[in-house]
């Protein structure tokens, strides 16, 4: 019997490569819908976690100054991130202009 293999690809896409070491999401805060991107490196703001990596971020959007905060974990290698929002939400990538 075949198991699959549970990849990046096959989860949800909200995160975008930004070169080599740093991704670039979009949220969408929850009081005004104002959308904001933000710019995670490997070097500088992931950092490392039991089995896996993290990052928390608040974000301000600079029209409304809506706040929120970001937090994605990572499994080994980057692999299968998980975001949760306080005050907004994930944009995926399929929304992105």
């Amino acid at each position: 019997m075949f198991f699959r293999r549970r990849t990046a690809e096959s989860g949800p896409r909200f995160l975008k490569p930004d070169g080599q070491n740093a991704f670039r999401m979009r949220v969408k805060t929850a009081r005004r819908g104002e959308v904001v991107e933000i710019r995670m490196t490997k070097s500088g703001d992931i950092s490392p976690d039991e089995g896996g990596y993290f990052v928390r971020k608040h974000v301000v959007g600079p029209k409304f100054y809506d706040r929120a905060t970001v937090e994605v974990r990572f499994e080994r290698n980057y692999a299968n991130p998980r975001a949760t929002v306080e005050g907004g939400e994930v944009v995926p990538l399929s929304e992105w202009e």
